[in-house]
């Protein structure tokens, strides 16, 4: 069971027992999948079913800590710094990172009415410093929505921080230093030329 492995958060986790863990809970599925958009896909995410348990939680936002401290903008940052993530699959990696991390506080951002934002009196001041978490990026459209959020607010952006990045958009995000917890790759296909159609394999519609 990867659950033992997962008594304390001093265990450091190889890539294997990431991947375990998000297999053994759902979190990680291979099949043939149908994303909103339209394309089809061989894997799917659904980071809740793995970040509902609190050991597996605490272990991925502790090793994801473990990379951004690395970052030596972060390093000296701390602990006067914030977290901030997107609801809602950002909020819990945003508590735990923060709390390993020892930073200050944290931020989320909602969506309303089509755009990311703050709750009322919440929020970026200029001049804070912070890192950007979420559980997973699929497209990068959300991160870079809240990049744009974070500096139009007058906040600095020490890193950016993801437990899973699946591969389907770039990561490069100017010159603010991106890390993922595990690399899953992951592929897209349209109908017409997908291999999963032509060998018949059952088809389920997703949300992401």
């Amino acid at each position: 069971m990867v659950e033992e492995m997962v008594g304390t958060s001093s265990v450091m986790l190889t890539q294997g027992q990431i991947r375990d863990i998000l297999i053994e809970t759902g979190a990680f599925r291979k099949g043939h999948f149908l994303l909103p958009m339209g394309k089809h896909t061989n894997h799917y995410f659904q980071m809740p079913l793995a970040l509902r348990y609190f050991n597996y939680a605490r272990t991925l936002c502790v090793g994801l800590s473990r990379l951004l401290r690395v970052d030596p903008k972060v390093t000296s940052a701390l602990p006067r710094c914030s977290v901030v993530g997107p609801a809602s699959g950002g909020i819990p990696v945003a508590f735990g990172v923060r709390e390993a991390l020892n930073a200050d506080q944290i931020f989320w951002v909602e969506r309303e009415e089509g755009h990311l934002s703050f709750r009322q009196f919440a929020e970026v001041k200029p001049g804070d410093k912070c890192i950007l978490v979420d559980d997973i990026t699929f497209f990068g459209n959300t991160m870079q929505e809240l990049v744009k959020l974070i500096q139009g607010s007058g906040g600095i952006i020490l890193a950016i921080g993801v437990i899973v990045n699946p591969g389907l958009a770039g990561t490069e995000f100017g010159d603010i230093p991106f890390y993922s917890l595990i690399d899953i790759k992951t592929d897209l296909y349209d109908e017409s030329n997908c291999p999963l159609c032509k060998q018949n394999v059952p088809l389920v519609k997703v949300r992401i």
